[in-house]
């Protein structure tokens, strides 16, 4: 394959759309679309629908969305209450082991 075949001949202008956040933005691409758009300088471009873009995504928009459809948020957050109840359990255990030892000791030194 020669450098002159390296790159798609279908490469042009596409307009990409994030309906959600209403954001759009014109660039080049080989993106396929049986819709098109007019664009702010008149043409009319093909038009791809994207379900998130830099306007609605939580890392460029300083959000945190959890979308969370099957409960695994839920389900962790009760495992790690679970183990801490459990934590706070053994340690009352070895607590209350620590001081029978103690006054075994001094019972068995008198």
């Amino acid at each position: 394959m020669s450098k002159k075949e390296l790159h798609p001949k279908d490469y042009r202008f596409v307009v990409f759309s994030d309906e959600a956040a209403g954001f759009s933005f014109l660039t080049k691409s080989t993106a396929t679309s049986e819709e098109t758009t007019k664009w702010t300088d008149g043409n009319e471009y093909p038009l791809v629908k994207i379900q998130i873009s830099s306007a609605s995504h939580p890392f460029f928009t300083g959000e945190e969305k959890i979308i969370d459809t099957e409960g695994r948020v839920d389900r962790f957050k009760a495992r790690a209450a679970k183990a801490e109840a459990l934590k706070g359990q053994l340690g009352n255990k070895a607590k209350k082991a620590e001081k029978e030892a103690i006054k075994k000791a001094e019972k068995d030194e008198a």
